[in-house]
């Protein structure tokens, strides 16, 4: 089995941010030479997730929107009575999300539908610069 690793970084706001790793994630692999094979797309910490969406503004929006309503900015979190930060509900909708997404690789690309992105989300309620492990096994 081969393995084939890239770190792309994402700056992040002080807001819930989508980005788009779609066209990071097709180079990667275009690349990497690998016909089939397996891609994980991992972001480490516990305040960012991945998953896949239509990545266009209404279905951002509602995506947001749903995410505030499941966590609210605002509500009381325990975590914050502990620890004074604030982001509470950036943990919860983490956790809700996680932090990884497996991609199947044919014919030297990743499998998604057509309307189909590749995203990661960052609800961290301060600008933090995010790594994004991709590793593709073969």
């Amino acid at each position: 089995m081969q393995t084939r690793r890239k770190r792309i970084e994402l700056q992040g706001s002080a807001e819930m941010d989508v980005f788009d790793v779609t066209a990071d994630v097709d180079q990667f692999i275009q690349e990497s030479g690998v016909e089939e094979g397996l891609l994980l797309v991992f972001t480490p910490g516990s305040t960012a997730g991945v998953t896949t969406i239509e990545f266009e503004s209404g279905a951002v929006s509602d995506l947001k929107r749903t995410m505030e309503k499941l966590a609210p900015r605002d509500a009381e979190y325990q975590h914050n009575l502990r620890w004074g930060d604030g982001n509470g509900y950036s943990h919860v909708r983490s956790a809700l999300l996680g932090p990884s997404l497996a991609v199947p690789v044919e014919a030297g690309k990743p499998v998604v539908g057509t309307w189909q992105q590749i995203v990661v989300c960052d609800f961290d309620n301060r600008p933090r610069r995010r790594k994004v492990l991709l590793q593709l096994l073969a």
